[in-house]
């Protein structure tokens, strides 16, 4: 599996190109600020052609460059049906911090193609096959993408739920300690220590660091022997 990343302008979010091989088709994850220039230049270079564009969640540095990333390639933007309004009005997602940097300024299109998603839903995309699963606490739609090609290394692009020794804040709008919490327990902790981990900010890690060595998922753990 090729697996490009290109971090974000603003906030260092992960922007994530995946692909059977070069020269086919690709999904592009969590397009960000500042990304469209850099992703043109990537699919340029690897000869791919998008299908899809997967959100991990609705919060704007996420999603800021979805509009015309989908427009480009004329392709649909797919996210969990608990943040879909976030693509219709992204200040609602907003913190103080986040509110006084883009101010009254903000101009913003929803994608024109908007799937919604639910948890265990499956999706056959350029040659891969990614399943959904719900995983709220950072936000209320917070979702976890599983891939694996065949025979090889499976991955997990986490979003907000999960970073290298860290989890996503859960104080924004739509946040909940108690739900991610919850989503810790029982859609982290239970992936198999070989899984790598694709995070939304951050260095890629595996399950076997995370649950060895990160401070949250090791509180879970405890919590719950």
């Amino acid at each position: 599996m090729l697996i490009e990343t290109l971090v974000a302008d603003a906030f260092g979010t992960n922007c994530y190109v995946l692909a059977s091989s070069r020269g086919s088709e690709c999904v592009v994850v969590d397009p960000g600020i500042g990304i469209a220039p850099r992703l043109e230049e990537t699919l340029a270079e690897h000869k791919l052609k998008p299908v899809a564009v997967l959100l991990s969640h609705g919060h704007l540095d996420h999603t800021f460059s979805v509009t015309p990333v989908c427009g480009a390639s004329d392709v649909p933007a797919f996210i969990h049906s608990d943040d879909s309004h976030l693509l219709q009005d992204p200040t609602l997602g907003f913190g103080p911090g986040t509110s006084a940097m883009f101010g009254t300024g903000l101009e913003w299109t929803e994608p024109d193609d908007v799937e919604v998603l639910s948890d265990g839903a499956a999706l056959e995309l350029a040659g891969m096959r990614f399943t959904v699963d719900h995983a709220p606490g950072h936000t209320e739609g917070s979702i976890m993408f599983h891939t694996a090609a065949r025979d090889a290394t499976p991955y997990t692009l986490t979003g907000d739920v999960l970073f290298a020794g860290a989890i996503g804040r859960t104080d924004l709008p739509g946040g909940s300690a108690t739900k991610m919490w919850e989503s810790l327990e029982r859609k982290v902790l239970p992936m198999a220590d070989e899984v790598r981990i694709l995070p939304g900010h951050g260095p890629r890690t595996d399950m076997a660091a995370e649950r060895a060595s990160n401070p949250y998922l090791r509180q879970v753990a405890q919590a719950h022997r």
